[in-house]
This record gives structure tokens, C-alpha cells and sequence, in this order.
């Protein structure tokens, strides 16, 4: 194959044509995103993309801006050491926004990542020898001595294509600095000293930056405790828990107990919408070089096992919740993660006659499954958005998070069940962490939405409460949280558990 290698890693040149033989193992169907719901990614968690949250900020004073949350790296368990959970520096990691309902990103925000070895060494029997954890001492401060591994990132934003467009870095408005750090992960309160002295230093690590052509938003990148919320292991041995309830929170949070790693920003409403249309669409994905192989003499330093080179290479793609566990077939859920949501007509079936609804009916007879095929309502909530609510003016269907940025924040009124609450400003207009999204799938997949339309179909979905005999009922996962249970202010995650949890 004659596909160029781009960026040789210094003396790994030598390796670069075992790079090019390994070019034909990652075609562009071998992508993969979301909570280990894919079989090639559960098998590359540093680019897993587990949530996408996209939301009218809702921190005193910023109500004129766009909070987007992308998390990755699943099911963290905060003793991770002692390496932690660092971003792949072999990988691209981008936000991308949808403006006009064309199905094609408009405006994209790329992430990279390096991770620096500090070499730090202490006297042992009249030599000076490398220390083999990732700190030294007590860490407070940006890039403080005592840490021995220093993680940066750089973000460009991309106007048009993302692959073709040009790039112009996001800057430091204090320093006019391109490189932001990241801060490590939450070690152990003896490192931090507390939970409190944690946060504190992590806080240090949000961003004031300059967007090009934008004007000033927020930067954060860290770990955070795990936000999503759902009895994983029950749902998944044949959904072995009563799913009409009652009770919200009968059951355990699987993922109470975990991290995760967020990408955070905060941008102007202005930058993101047309003067036409006040809805934009979003999705994240992660993309791996198109070749890697491994060095059998690994160079100094992090990641010198690995040559990585060629075309980046999709490998996760997320915008709505679930999509890709509960909707689409088995065989299918590498390649729609390799997928852009301009070739959603592939998935059409997946949505139109989904499977998920017969599944419940079988293992629950009383849970009588939607009639109405296609399902128009399903293409409503999760290709167009829901007309007159987050449906773009124009609008190709594809499956993305869309908002509409003229309906304010509602914080003190977040309903987690949001626009089926009466909460215009949550789930499925955006997402919210404390918008219960798994209850809110499972009653739009057993036609929740046919019961709201009424008999007049008020919210255009094609369809009427008599196609879904079960849609008025509450299904649950018997797990729930609400906006209380999260932070007011950017990033709005909780700080991540420490590395001495459960001690």
C-alpha cells in the first residue's frame, strides 16, 4: 500500500515499513464508542467514548454560553496507579457541531494529547535511579516538581470539514500560550491532602481561552466521577429487574464507584448557531492512526513500545445516549462507530424496527410493544429531533445530540424525565447530567412519545397513543439522580474519588 506515514517517531524510522504492512488490519469498518458497547473498542478503552452532554449553561452568569461534556475512558476504578488513566497520545479526539441540519459538521474542535516523562530519580546505594510512579511528593500547583509525568493537550478549531479544513489553535487569554495542562487524576488524599485540596487543584486546570472567530469560552480536561447512571449489570442478564417499577431508585448504580475522564468546554452561543436557526447538533468521536506496531526494543519514555503512523482512523462516535448498545445489531457496531452521521440511512432499520421494544415484550408479556412500523416517532427522537422543539428548520436525518439554544437553562426546576417532565431545557432537547436518559430510552423506545403526541400528533412524530399500548407506563432501570446530585458551576461533574476509596 502506498498510503503516506506521517509524523516517524525519531529513530522507530526503522520500523516504519512494518507499519505499512499493518495498514490493511485497520480498514475504516474496524472503528468503534461507548461503555465497552462495541466489540473492537472494548478492546481500546483510552478511546472509548462512554457520554456526550451538550447543554445551555446553567452557572450564575453564563447563561449565553454552551456547556459540551465528552467523557472517555470507562469504568475507572480510582485505585488505578500507578500509571492512572492518561488520553492516548497515538489518538485524535474531537467535539463536532452541526449548524444548518445537513448532517456535516460545521465547526470542530480537535484535542491531542502528550504525556511527558520527568525522569525523576532518588539516591539508591550511590546511584541516582528513575522512581517508578508517577508522582513524588504532595502535588499542588500546575506541573509541580513532585509530578513526574506531565500531561498537555492542544485543541484547534476546524470550520467546515474536519478533515480538510483549516486550523487555527484555541489560546490562553492570560498568556497567549497554545499548550493547556492536564491535571493528574485523583491520586489519594495523601497526595492531595483531602477531597477539598483535590478540587482545588483541579480548579487551577480550567482555561480561559480565546476561540478563534468566537471569542472567549472555557477549557477543562480531567478526571471527574463517573456522572452516567444506570443497573448496567442487570440490564444487560436480560434486563433481570422489574422494569415498570415503581420505585426510581430500587436498585444499584453500577457505576457509583468509578471515574471517568471528561473533556470539557464551555463556547458562546453565537459561535455555534446561524442567524436562521437557533438548534445545532453535535457528536464526538476518537480516531486512531490507520497503522501502529510494536517496537521490540521500546525506546525511553512513554508510550516507546508503540510506532504509530498513517491516515487517522475512526474509532468512536457518540452523540446520543445508547444509541449504539440497545439499538444497533451486534454485527453493526464497529462500523456505525466508524460511520459520520451523514451515511445514517445505512442504520435506517435499526430505528424504523427496532428490536429492543420486541425483546422487553418477550421477556415482560404485560409490556406490549409499539405497532406502529416504521417508527416514525424513533426517527423523531433520534434523527431529526422532535418538531418545534429541536428539529432544525432543515434537516437531514442523521443521529446526533441536538439542542435548542433559545429555550433557557431551568436549573432550578431540572426535571431528570426533562421534556416528558414538562422541562423544555432537558433530555432529548440536549442532555443534561442529571437527566435521567436510560428510564427516558426505555419509554420512548416502548412509544412513550406515541402516548404524548395525543390523537392529534401535537408533536408531529406519526403515530397515536393507540400504536403503543405500554407507552404511558414508567419503565425504569430503578436507578435515578437529579441535578442536586451535581455540580452548579463548569465543569459540573463531581470531583473524581480518590485512589485510597476504599480504604
Amino acid at each position: 500500500m502506498n498510503t503516506p506515514i506521517s509524523r516517524p517517531i525519531g529513530k522507530e524510522t526503522f520500523f516504519l515499513s512494518a507499519v505499512c504492512a499493518c495498514l490493511a488490519i485497520f480498514s475504516l469498518d474496524a472503528g468503534a464508542s461507548s461503555h465497552r458497547e462495541a466489540p473492537f473498542i472494548a478492546t481500546q478503552p483510552s478511546v472509548d467514548g462512554t457520554d456526550l452532554y451538550m447543554f445551555r449553561s446553567y452557572e450564575t452568569g453564563r447563561q449565553g454560553y454552551v456547556t459540551v461534556l465528552a467523557d472517555y475512558i470507562p469504568f475507572q476504578d480510582p485505585q488505578g496507579g500507578p500509571n492512572f488513566y492518561q488520553f492516548n497520545q497515538n489518538a485524535l479526539y474531537e467535539i463536532h457541531f452541526d449548524n444548518d441540519g445537513d448532517a456535516k459538521e460545521d465547526i470542530t474542535f480537535q484535542f491531542s494529547f502528550k504525556s511527558t516523562s520527568k525522569g525523576t530519580t532518588l539516591p539508591s546505594g550511590g546511584k541516582n535511579v528513575e522512581i517508578p510512579l508517577i508522582d513524588s511528593g504532595p502535588i499542588s500547583g500546575v506541573n509541580p516538581a513532585t509530578l513526574n509525568v506531565r500531561e498537555t493537550f492542544n485543541v484547534n478549531v476546524v470550520r467546515g470539514d474536519s478533515t480538510t479544513g483549516a486550523r487555527t489553535p484555541l489560546t490562553r487569554i492570560a498568556t497567549g500560550a497554545t499548550t493547556f495542562d492536564k491535571p493528574v487524576d485523583n491520586i489519594g488524599d495523601k497526595t492531595f491532602g483531602s477531597t477539598t485540596g483535590y478540587e482545588t487543584y483541579a480548579a487551577q486546570h480550567i482555561y480561559d481561552v480565546a476561540i478563534p472567530g468566537c471569542g472567549a469560552g472555557r477549557v477543562f480536561v480531567g478526571q471527574r466521577k463517573e456522572p452516567f447512571f444506570i443497573a448496567v449489570g442487570k440490564i444487560f442478564d436480560l434486563v433481570n429487574l422489574n422494569p415498570l417499577g415503581p420505585e426510581v431508585n430500587g436498585n444499584k448504580n453500577d457505576l457509583e464507584n468509578k471515574n471517568i475522564s471528561t473533556i470539557a468546554m464551555e463556547i458562546p452561543i453565537s459561535c455555534l448557531v446561524t442567524a436562521a436557526d437557533p438548534v445545532i447538533g453535535a457528536w464526538t468521536t476518537a480516531s486512531l492512526r490507520q497503522g501502529q506496531t510494536l517496537n521490540p526494543t521500546p525506546a525511553r519514555g512513554i508510550n516507546g513500545a508503540v510506532v504509530a503512523g498513517g491516515q487517522w482512523v475512526q474509532v468512536s462516535r457518540l452523540g446520543m445516549p445508547l444509541v449504539n448498545e440497545v439499538i444497533i445489531g451486534l454485527d453493526d457496531k464497529d462500523r456505525f462507530n466508524s460511520s459520520k452521521p451523514s451515511t445514517d440511512s445505512y442504520f435506517a432499520n435499526y430505528v424504523t424496527n427496532p428490536t429492543l421494544p420486541t425483546l422487553i415484550q418477550a421477556l415482560f408479556p404485560s409490556a406490549h410493544a409499539p405497532t406502529n412500523f416504521p417508527r416514525t416517532d424513533l426517527v423523531a427522537a433520534f434523527l431529526t429531533g422532535i418538531s418545534g422543539l429541536n428539529q432544525p428548520q432543515h434537516v437531514t436525518p442523521s443521529e446526533m445530540l441536538r439542542l435548542n439554544t433559545s429555550i433557557p437553562p431551568n436549573y432550578g426546576a431540572q426535571n431528570p424525565l426533562g421534556v416528558a417532565g414538562g422541562d423544555n431545557a432537558g433530555f432529548p432537547n440536549g442532555r443534561r447530567p442529571g437527566d435521567d436518559v436510560v428510564d427516558l430510552s426505555l419509554r420512548v423506545a416502548m412509544g412513550a412519545l406515541c402516548v404524548l403526541t395525543g390523537n392529534t400528533d401535537t408533536l408531529k412524530v406519526g403515530c397515536k397513543p393507540s400504536d403503543a399500548p405500554a407507552g404511558g407506563l414508567p419503565f425504569t432501570d430503578g436507578v435515578r439522580k437529579t441535578y442536586t446530585d451535581f455540580q452548579r458551576v463548569f465543569p459540573y461533574l463531581d470531583t473524581p474519588l480518590p485512589g485510597n476509596f476504599n480504604n
